[in-house]
């Protein structure tokens, strides 16, 4: 096939100026199955490769203009882990070599056979193949190690958040997040955006709920002169700001139905129109809408419009309520009270059992905010200041129950949140955890048999333990 189009299906790049030559090895490499794209220069191919093609490059070396040395060099400029197979003449060899050495994948000295170039190719190709799925992998795991950083816990709810995360920011999908106050619905859309491919582009955060009504409007969808008293000059909104990139949509539910029907639209069509104009601007963006309520049953109570609820609900991603996560709990007030105490320039303190209990035990209506407000004020030298409200001790410790768990099986419950959570604190010896709990070593790894937990400590057996 002779094209100069480069795709992510074109296998194999040929280039030689002998135009005879270049038929027959392209002939071959076709009939063998491969998608081939044959050009007579190398000149400014390098340039056009697209960021991990999956081919590879069969190249003649005597060239004029850029030969392939030269081809080589800029090809591995770009991306050294590209094959690039290099073709010479009996006279060539010795630079054969020193291409060899300069990272060409192989030489083929002519003449040669169609099966030394197929099966150089194919082996190039496997390399490629398992190149770029080392790169993928890689890439996942910065993307998850990315999401653990910003969304800290160990609980099954947030690993299945971090799940959906990675799952919905490689795709285009607008996103609902559904939330209670303070659980974290802008780090969700941060990291939905941070992960895909509009990172690069505009990620423009807006809260419809502190808008005032005479001005949400113009602030999502921008304004032309004269198209209402005061509005001198254009204004671009926030819409079309973010084009080309994300835009995080909080507190939707307290959208006037007016706006929802032109949100609606936006969504549907892709395009929008600024108030007093005329013109259609197309928008390519990704709206992340979020709410704190059910808008099932905002619609039904007629308070949301049921055809923007069902065009949102696509894609559903929940955060679950601290309470709901309570082994996380020790585990995000450590990280908050750390990264506040190195902010304020004061010694890292350290919580007693009795504030471990409290912890635990709080309700955390505010959820992560008031935890993070919570180590802030620890970290401060100052009390917790958290409520006891009758009936809390036991309420997130029931919830891992069967109903009608007995007192002993709350307490067994309690027993194990608090060393799990102490274990989770980074201890890397089991006398330091049984310290922090106020336990002899022998008691705490009998405890930790009896609760189905773990602890590595160098290949302790519990004989080596006092």
């Amino acid at each position: 096939m002779s094209s100069d189009c480069i795709d992510s299906q074109t296998q194999v790049v040929l280039i030689d100026d002998d135009a005879h030559l270049r038929q027959a090895l392209s002939q071959t490499l076709d009939l063998a199955g491969l998608h081939v794209v044959s050009l007579g220069t190398a000149k400014g191919l390098a340039a056009r490769l697209p960021l991990d093609w999956p081919g590879v490059i069969v190249s003649d070396i005597r060239m004029p203009v850029v030969d392939g040395m030269e081809l080589l060099k800029q090809v591995k400029a770009r991306d050294v882990e590209l094959p690039v197979l290099l073709i010479t003449g009996h006279g060539d060899v010795p630079l054969a070599v020193q291409a060899m050495r300069s990272g060409a994948y192989d030489f083929l000295e002519k003449p040669f056979s169609s099966d030394a170039l197929l099966d150089s190719v194919r082996r190039a190709l496997e390399v490629r193949r398992l190149v770029l799925e080392n790169r993928s992998l890689r890439l996942a795991l910065a993307d998850r190690q990315q999401l653990s950083a910003r969304l800290l816990g160990q609980s099954a709810g947030i690993q299945h958040l971090r799940e959906q995360i990675s799952a919905l920011a490689a795709t285009q999908a607008d996103v609902l997040i559904l939330g209670e106050t303070g659980a974290g619905k802008e780090v969700v859309a941060r990291a939905l955006h941070d992960l895909s491919s509009r990172k690069n582009r505009p990620f423009v955060a807006i809260n419809a709920g502190a808008l005032a009504e005479s001005v949400v409007e113009s602030e999502l969808f921008g304004h032309e002169p004269g198209a209402f008293t005061g509005a001198q000059k254009r204004r671009i909104g926030k819409f079309e700001f973010a084009n080309g990139g994300t835009l995080f949509l909080d507190e939707i539910e307290s959208m006037s139905l007016e706006v929802q029907v032109k949100l609606l639209r936006l969504l549907q069509e892709r395009v929008l129109e600024r108030l007093g104009g005329n013109q259609l601007i197309p928008l390519d963006i990704r709206v992340i809408a979020a709410t704190k309520e059910d808008l099932r049953q905002a619609a039904d109570q007629g308070r949301f419009r049921a055809d923007l609820y069902y065009r949102l609900n696509v894609a559903l991603v929940r955060i679950p309520a601290l309470r709901e996560r309570r082994e996380d709990i020790l585990l995000l007030f450590q990280h908050f009270a750390e990264a506040a105490a190195v902010r304020h320039g004061l010694p890292v303190r350290k919580t007693t059992l009795e504030q471990r209990s409290q912890l635990l035990c709080h309700d955390w209506p505010g959820n992560v905010r008031e935890l993070q407000n919570t180590a802030e004020r620890f970290a401060l030298g100052l009390e917790l200041g958290l409520d006891r409200r009758e009936g809390v001790e036991t309420q997130g410790f029931s919830l891992q129950l069967p109903k009608g768990g007995s007192l002993g099986q709350q307490v067994e419950a309690f027993e194990r949140a608090l060393i799990q959570a102490e274990l989770a604190r980074g201890h890397t010896a089991l006398r330091t955890a049984a310290e922090a709990l106020g336990l002899p070593r022998k008691t705490l790894y009998d405890k930790l048999k009896k609760h189905g937990l773990s602890f590595s400590e160098g290949g302790s057996s519990p004989d080596d333990l006092e």
